[in-house]
């Protein structure tokens, strides 16, 4: 009977939860209420023998497209608004030299030190040579 009052609780407390923060776990967030209710705005595609092209908009200000050819190559972006309210937009190019996003908003790496720069100048300059000592 313990066990069965103890389950009961985790049941109520759950139920709880989920009503007073609008059906989303506690200190998660989903988006706004608008996301729930997104539509598609705007859709186009197409799909030939030498490529494609997609496009989509939705309510919400989530927008994306793309287009490629027959030997895999993807040209796109996609851009949307965040929580905080700042747009964002990313550029993308998918090919032999793999996934390639550009955007304001992704890290770059910080510059690579004059050091070691003069270093791998060095190297470069500098081949190595084996030496071979005697014997076989």
């Amino acid at each position: 009977m313990f066990k069965f009052v103890v389950v009961l609780a985790f049941v109520a407390v759950a139920s709880s939860q989920h009503h007073s923060y609008g059906g989303h776990s506690a200190g998660v967030s989903h988006g706004s209420a608008d996301d729930v209710h997104a539509e598609i705005k705007s859709l186009d595609s197409d799909v030939r023998a030498d490529g494609f092209h997609y496009g989509f908009e939705t309510t919400n200000h989530i927008r994306a497209a793309a287009s490629g050819d027959e030997h895999g190559n993807i040209h796109g972006d996609f851009e949307w608004v965040s929580p905080e309210g700042e747009h964002v937009a990313v550029k993308y190019v998918a090919d032999e030299y793999g996934y390639q996003p550009s955007s304001d908003v992704l890290p770059t790496p910080p510059p690579v030190p004059t050091a070691i720069l003069k270093s791998l100048e060095y190297i470069r300059n500098h081949p190595h040579h084996e030496q071979h000592y005697g014997g076989h």
